[in-house]
């Protein structure tokens, strides 16, 4: 009998559980796929918005939007139609109820146990087909999943690394092996991201100009010291790195934020002669705010854009 087993919510960034079905079947299969479940959750950020874990006996789907994402465990002749509808409903309910800073300052797991009750209400209707209304547009569905495919995630590719699951790529339908990470976009810009990235714009403007009177105060005076024109204009190129890397998602995201601090650090070092105190501060605090905005704001899942 085709059917959906288990559904749960869970948050992108760290795999956090949010809220999850109640399931009765305790069977060896359903454990075994519970691992599959906490493997998946630990690699959400890596991995498209839209995918399918086949394996003989059951099928894990999911898709991700707005950095929580949407699973579920179903047999393997679950329609695959029906299976992303289902999904699709439940994201629709949970970013009605649920707003993002909830769901980005959750802390304890299945915080929001209450939406189970809508999960389980609409497991039931989606196992009992001849109780679908006819809201779904199945025929919109149907068409978006030949356009675009979910990406299929074979067993194999699911590892272990000294006891820590591992998914090295993820196999796109037809077009062969694609980087684990692609795509990726990142949390909506708060507040203090928004005043650590004019700082950064700021300070390094003001290197900007200083380097450019150094330059004509060397022009003027033979005697000058090069270097200080240099270290001005590194000052100014690890600032605009600093505004790119809070912008865009790039590898070693969080390692090359805290190696730019520390070339602003060691150009304000250098420049000690000609800054004062308060300057130099100045310069040395916003970089250490905008590395960790860099930090606090994390990758999320893509938005799917479903037609249901």
């Amino acid at each position: 009998m085709s059917m959906i087993l288990s559904a749960s919510v869970v948050r992108v960034r760290d795999g956090l559980p949010l809220s999850a079905s109640t399931d009765y079947e305790q069977s060896t299969g359903m454990q075994e796929f519970r691992k599959y479940f906490k493997m998946l959750s630990k690699k959400l950020y890596q991995l498209p918005d839209r995918c399918t874990l086949k394996t003989g006996q059951y099928n894990i789907n999911f898709i991700s939007s707005l950095g929580v994402s949407y699973m579920m465990l179903c047999t393997e002749n679950y329609p695959s139609v029906l299976a992303f509808c289902f999904l699709d409903e439940l994201q629709k309910e949970f970013i009605t109820t649920y707003n993002m800073m909830k769901t980005n300052t959750a802390v304890r797991p299945y915080c929001f146990i209450e939406f189970d009750n809508f999960i389980q209400r609409t497991k039931q209707r989606y196992n009992n087909t001849r109780s679908l209304t006819t809201k779904m547009n199945l025929a919109d569905m149907q068409t978006e999943i030949k356009l675009r495919p979910p990406y299929q995630i074979s067993v194999s590719e699911l590892g272990s690394t000294n006891g820590f699951a591992h998914l090295s790529v993820v196999e796109y339908r037809g077009t062969g092996k694609i980087s684990a990470a692609p795509h990726q976009r990142l949390e909506p810009v708060t507040l203090p991201g928004i005043v650590s990235f004019v700082l950064s714009l700021l300070c390094g403007a003001l290197n900007l100009i200083r380097g450019f009177h150094a330059i004509e105060s060397l022009l003027q005076n033979e005697g000058e010291d090069f270097s200080y024109v240099i270290a001005f204009f590194l000052g100014t190129a690890a600032c605009l790195y600093q505004c790119y890397l809070f912008v865009y998602y790039t590898g070693w995201r969080n390692a090359k934020s805290f190696l730019t601090f520390g070339l602003i650090c060691l150009c304000n070092m250098y420049l000690y002669e000609l800054r004062n105190l308060w300057q130099l501060f100045f310069h040395v605090t916003v970089g250490a705010f905008s590395t960790l905005q860099i930090r606090l704001r994390h990758p999320q899942g893509k938005s799917p854009d479903y037609n249901v």
